[in-house]
């Protein structure tokens, strides 16, 4: 900027406060009108974001609600305190009774009383201590053959299932050993190699620790025990008081006992959640239609109290499309009993646009069509062949009904024995060991016990033994085991489809002539194949998966038997929560909507940005003149006074003579 500070001493009117004035005079008008216009912008770039927060806490009840496992979840409820339960989707509803008549417990055992757990010694030697068939070996010498130093070795070990503690009577110190799992299996067998006085079994030194069949010297304080209980009247037992197998998907959780008072075990849709998210969903409309509302508003008598975003194009089309998403009927449920949001008791007040939830409706629908009411917020598929399931479909799928046709089964790899069993076979060391290969994993060396089966009976041993081979089921594969026809044993993958196949890598001498197994490749699995809307599909196992670029791509069922041919259509219904959710997803892409109306309102604020500093360049520009043009102007002022005062000088001189010669 320009030095002003000089400005006018010449002639002491063409100051720098006259250019000061002039310079804001040229300011400030312009700045006044970006200032006006940059706050419009922030307030309404301000409001718009909270319209976009809006939308996207809409989204998050939107996808719950598109999930079809939200109208999948089951609630337990148990009608008595002995126990509770959980259900997971893949449970079944149902009702049952329970009674629980004991629980599964731990033992416990202990030591006699010793006078101090820090002094006395126990003795020394070896604990072997075996739960469930796996033993381990506790070393007790010199500098732990204490009660607390016998306590501390056994909880050192990681791997023994047990725990001790030493514990004070009131009159003297016990040591007590405690299985960490409930049940049977459970009980502890605790034997002693005491190598104090040699004696293994007596009541002296270590081996007075020992529980075993010929040598009881611990005190049983609590015996293992499994859980007995009934449901529906049939009597069951189980090694563990929380029970994961009884019913697909159940966990009952075993907590005392109900003798000759069986209770309610009711496994039911969880109603109250599904509720719960749709009141969630509608509030968080109501929150984003408020939002827009008080935002948009419109009063003719007074223009000033008109909202911000009044006329504005992307307010109306996010307002326009959601509501116009609610209004709709769901395509693909025309001959449903519910076909729309209204049907389901949500409706709109057609004077504030909110919705309002009657719940008593809802429930009544939910329960008399749970499906239809489902497809109302949910992506569903649905097939007309009982033995075909709908599985997924994607984002390119098209609402519509697609026809079906299925040209392969698939099947299992399967390896099938070349020799009929007798009666009884001889397992013995020439014929009790082999390997095998099930679905491109190859085990381990696999023997079978020594002695005499039946055919059912070999069977059984030999898909207990596959089964347990550590390097198969760590890679998840699985056979069965069968007797065909023919008395050969079958051995089946419990996989389907091309990657399923059971190969014989290496036998005994005489495995293949006393079971049929040889050294050889079984047949391969086939994958299912078919076409889904008329066009090829990919097959692989059961599943079959729509061809790419047609209306039904990324459609996938699964195929689980029945004929070839023809097999009726699966048909795509996309729910308001799963159109919702790709229409939120739509506005805030990167050629959304929303994104579109932040990104032109910050280049707005960018250009207000570009006008100040061209007005800066403007007014500097301005002042560097006016200072240019005053200075001169005062040099010429000053001048010219210097002149004025010079003639006038000279006229008082010539005045003065002039009287002087008079």
């Amino acid at each position: 900027m320009a030095n002003v500070s000089s400005v006018g001493i010449g002639s002491g009117v063409l100051t720098s406060d006259l250019i000061d004035q002039l310079v804001e005079a040229e300011r400030a008008p312009t700045e006044k009108r970006l200032d006006f216009k940059e706050e419009e912008i922030t307030t309404e770039l301000s409001i718009f974001g909270q319209i976009q927060s809006a939308v996207t806490d809409l989204r998050l009840p939107s996808r719950t609600l598109a999930d079809p496992d939200l109208f999948q979840t089951l609630n337990a409820s148990s009608g008595s305190s002995a126990f509770s339960a959980t259900a997971t989707t893949d449970a079944q509803p149902g009702n049952y009774t329970v009674e629980v008549t004991a629980l599964a417990k731990s033992q416990s055992l202990s030591s006699a009383e010793f006078v101090d757990p820090d002094t006395t010694t126990i003795g020394t030697g070896t604990l072997t201590i075996t739960i469930n068939g796996a033993s381990e070996d506790i070393e007790i010498d010199g500098t732990n053959n204490t009660l607390n130093g016998i306590a501390s070795a056994i909880n050192d070990n990681a791997d023994l299932k047990a725990n001790a503690s030493v514990l004070y009577t009131g009159t003297g110190y016990k040591l007590v050993i405690t299985s960490q799992e409930t049940g049977l299996e459970n009980a502890m067998d605790i034997s002693v190699v005491d190598t104090g006085d040699g004696d293994n079994e007596d009541v002296l030194g270590l081996s007075q620790l020992s529980y075993t069949g010929t040598a009881l010297n611990l005190n049983e304080d609590q015996e293992a025990d499994d859980a007995a209980f009934s449901l529906n009247g049939i009597a069951i037992s189980r090694s563990s008081n929380t029970v994961t197998d009884l019913l697909e998907g159940v966990t009952l959780n075993l907590s005392g006992t109900n003798p000759g008072a069986p209770a309610s075990l009711a496994i039911s849709r969880d109603d109250d959640l599904i509720v719960e998210k749709v009141e969630e969903f509608v509030e968080k409309y109501n929150a984003l239609q408020t939002l827009i509302s008080d935002n948009t508003k419109f009063n003719p008598d007074n223009p000033s109290a008109n909202g911000i975003l009044l006329g504005d194009t992307s307010t109306r089309t996010i307002q326009n499309q959601i509501q116009s998403l609610f209004g709709q009927s769901i395509p693909g449920l025309e001959s449903a009993s519910v076909r729309s949001l209204a049907d389901v008791g949500i409706t709109t007040d057609k004077d504030t646009g909110q919705l309002t939830f009657d719940t008593t409706i809802f429930k009544q629908k939910l329960s008399a069509d749970a499906e239809s009411v489902e497809a109302i917020f949910a992506d569903q598929g649905r097939t007309s062949d009982s033995q075909i399931e709908f599985m997924r479909a994607g984002s390119a799928t098209a609402v519509g009904t697609y026809d079906i046709n299925i040209t392969q089964l698939a099947t299992k790899g399967a390896f099938t024995g070349n020799v009929a069993l007798g009666a009884s076979t001889t397992i013995d060391a020439n014929n009790d060991t082999f390997s095998i290969n099930v679905d491109g994993t190859s085990s381990s060396t696999i023997t079978l016990d020594t002695g005499s089966y039946t055919p059912a009976e070999l069977a059984a041993e030999l898909q207990l033994k596959i089964n347990a081979d550590s390097s198969l089921s760590d890679a998840g594969k699985k056979v069965t085991v069968t007797v065909d026809g023919s008395d050969q044993l079958v051995i089946t993958s419990n996989a389907f489809g091309s990657s399923s196949v059971v190969n014989i890598e290496a036998v005994d001498t005489n495995t293949a002539a006393n079971l049929g197994l040889s050294v050889t490749n079984g047949t391969d699995g086939v994958d299912v194949a078919g076409t889904i809307n008329g066009q090829a599909a990919t097959g692989s196992g059961q599943f079959l998966t729509a061809a790419e670029g047609d209306d039904s791509e990324s459609i996938r069922i699964k195929v689980t038997g029945g004929a070839l041919g023809d097999r009726g259509t699966v048909s795509y219904i996309e729910g308001v929560g799963e159109r919702l959710v790709d229409l939120i997803n739509g506005f805030l892409g990167s050629n959304g909507t929303i994104t579109a109306k932040n990104e032109r309102l910050n280049s707005q604020l960018d250009n207000l940005s570009e006008e100040r500093l061209k007005l800066l360049e403007r007014v500097e520009t301005l002042e560097a003149r006016l200072v240019r043009q005053f200075t001169a102007a005062d040099i010429i002022i000053a001048q010219l006074n210097s002149t004025q005062d010079f003639i006038s000088k000279q006229l008082d001189a010539l005045v003065a003579s002039t009287k002087g010669d008079k």
